[in-house]
């Protein structure tokens, strides 16, 4: 199918990302999507944020100046899981109830019995994350997770840590995602993180980059952890006042990493105007370019990115703009894999 694919052409809507030809037989990489946001504690949306990224990568051209033949290594996506898209629409609605309870003082035993409903929902989507990423692996695929919030990722993360025995996982976000079962929900895309140090010991280092919205309860982890480093926004954009340049840093980031890394990106790592949408935003963050180009940093260094999520793109309300850079952020993240991955 490639021999008739023409990539200086109209992008197709052929229900793939890019428009690409490929099947995921043939495909080198697999996105995985899982449109799930039960649990988020702000806005919501974010599982409607694979179907919109998709939509929004046709508009995207194909050629990439860090590996301008990626798109010919094969990208491709499992079908849509609608069924756990409509789970999300159905859990949701309970998790509201629950918050609402909380932040107006009226939890009760009956709030309890929600929670751990929901909990069990929860434990269930991230089965079948697992699931299908195992599977993936096991026909020698790479895989890329395409969310939903940030809880998305736990069970591809705990599939990879079955494959590989040891990792790293950077961490691009405005929030450090160290809560513990937060609101009541162990699965809270507010506790990635510490679900993954609890119960993944094949992450051997947590190097998270551009939080800067965090409990004290969490930086209380941070700093006792000996696998968690931090760059937060606040001491990136000091270093850069004092004169350190953006390169220099992303040495000092990248030195920190062992030699086998998962990326997991929150869009709300960005500053604001690339993702307005998102369900909770906060001021400060990255560019655009100078993710992409820590991600890059990453490849020169001879590491090897195993795998990666792209989580909390919610759809614009107007304008397109999160799906549109949700598409080129995940494009960055797919080419960057594949070259990590290419015999050097």
């Amino acid at each position: 199918m490639e021999n008739q694919f023409d990539p200086n052409g109209v992008g197709m809507a052929n229900g793939n990302y890019y428009g690409l030809p490929f099947n995921t037989g043939e495909a080198a990489l697999v996105l995985v999507e899982a449109p799930w946001d039960v649990t988020v504690s702000y806005g919501d949306g974010t599982a409607d944020g694979p179907e919109a990224i998709r939509e929004a990568s046709t508009q995207l051209d194909l050629y990439d100046a860090d590996y301008p033949d990626a798109w010919r290594r094969g990208i491709a996506a499992t079908q849509p899981d609608e069924l756990m898209r409509e789970q999300s629409r159905v859990w949701r609605a309970e998790a509201t109830k629950v918050i609402g309870a909380l932040e107006a003082g009226e939890a009760d035993g009956n709030t309890d019995k929600q929670i751990e409903a929901i909990n069990s929902a929860c434990s269930l989507m991230n089965e079948q994350v697992y699931n299908k990423v195992k599977s993936l692996i096991l026909n020698r695929k790479l895989v890329g997770l395409v969310g939903g919030d940030h809880s998305t990722p736990y069970g591809a993360v705990r599939a990879l840590a079955e494959h590989y025995e040891s990792f790293g996982v950077l961490h691009f976000d405005a929030h450090r995602d160290l809560r513990e079962a937060y609101e009541g929900f162990e699965f809270s895309h507010a506790s990635i993180m510490y679900n993954l140090l609890r119960d993944v010991p094949q992450m051997k280092r947590l190097v998270q980059v551009g939080v800067r919205d965090f409990c004290d309860a969490e930086q209380e982890l941070a700093e006792r952890e000996e696998r968690v480093v931090s760059f937060t926004d606040r001491a990136l954009s000091h270093a850069r006042y004092a004169g350190r340049t953006w390169a220099e840093q992303c040495s000092e980031i990248v030195e920190k990493l062992p030699e086998q890394v998962y990326i997991s990106f929150d869009i709300d790592a960005l500053e604001v105007q690339y993702c307005p949408t998102t369900g909770t935003p906060v001021v400060g963050g990255l560019t655009f370019n100078e993710a992409a180009y820590l991600i890059w940093r990453v490849v020169e260094s001879g590491r090897r990115i195993i795998g990666f999520d792209l989580v909390e793109v919610a759809p614009a309300q107007v304008g397109h703009i999160d799906e549109m850079v949700g598409a080129r952020m995940l494009y960055k993240l797919c080419c960057a894999t594949l070259s990590s991955q290419t015999s050097k």
